[in-house]
């Protein structure tokens, strides 16, 4: 099991990240509200600003600081075994 570190102590296993999105997008905004409507939001950003959100499998949603890049980045590496 690979972990994803997102910043502030925070990781989620890798394998169930699906989508890594930009927050300030309309969709981003959108899937924001509704999963905190569903209680599906979980903020890991530590009081910063937002910058990025982690789809996963299980439609929960997760709030990061990092930048979207930063976490395709780190997410590309440990699939390829980094």
């Amino acid at each position: 099991m690979k972990l994803l570190r997102i910043g502030f102590g925070n990781a989620v296993i890798a394998s169930r990240v699906k989508q890594i999105v930009k927050l300030k997008s309309a969709e981003g905004k959108r899937w924001k509200q509704e999963a905190d409507q569903l209680c599906r939001l979980i903020d890991a950003t530590a009081g910063r600003h937002t910058r990025s959100m982690l789809i996963t499998d299980s439609g929960h949603i997760i709030l990061s600081s990092m930048s979207p890049q930063q976490l395709e980045g780190k997410l590309k590496s440990l699939r390829l075994g980094g």
